[in-house]
């Protein structure tokens, strides 16, 4: 039987209940929701990387991507990427920022995606996203 493996890249702070940022299992990654925060620093309180949906989503797909890089793998070893935004009306900004993202990325081929709106993210906070990687 594989071991799990919990993944916590450098630039994350230490989560704040007992879950990891990414859990490897054999060639399975499943990265935990990641939020907007800048990268972590000794002695700062997590930072949302500003007030705005675009600032705040690519700071999520980089903490996404550093937590894939952390467990071995890359955006074109994503099967599923799950957004959850705090507000119906920013579906059509965050799929533009979506869509320039990867394309800038080189991804191969698109992961499946989801988008739902979800309220329970802590005040100032406008998008979480985790992802499902498959390496090998």
């Amino acid at each position: 039987m594989t071991e799990k493996t919990a993944i916590t890249p450098a630039t994350h702070t230490a989560a704040p209940a007992k879950f990891s940022h990414g859990v490897r299992k054999g060639n399975i990654l499943q990265v935990a929701g990641q939020v907007g925060f800048l990268p972590h620093v000794d002695g700062r309180p997590p930072t949302p990387a500003g007030p705005t949906l675009r600032e705040q989503t690519l700071q999520t797909l980089e903490n996404v991507r550093s937590v894939l890089e952390a467990g071995g793998a890359g955006w074109d070893d994503v099967m599923m990427i799950r957004v959850y935004l705090t507000d119906t009306a920013h579906f059509a900004e965050m799929n533009g920022i979506y869509n320039a993202y990867f394309e800038e990325q080189g991804l191969k081929e698109a992961p499946a995606a989801r988008t739902t709106v979800y309220v329970g993210l802590p005040d100032g906070l406008l998008v979480e996203i985790d992802a499902l990687a498959v390496l090998g």
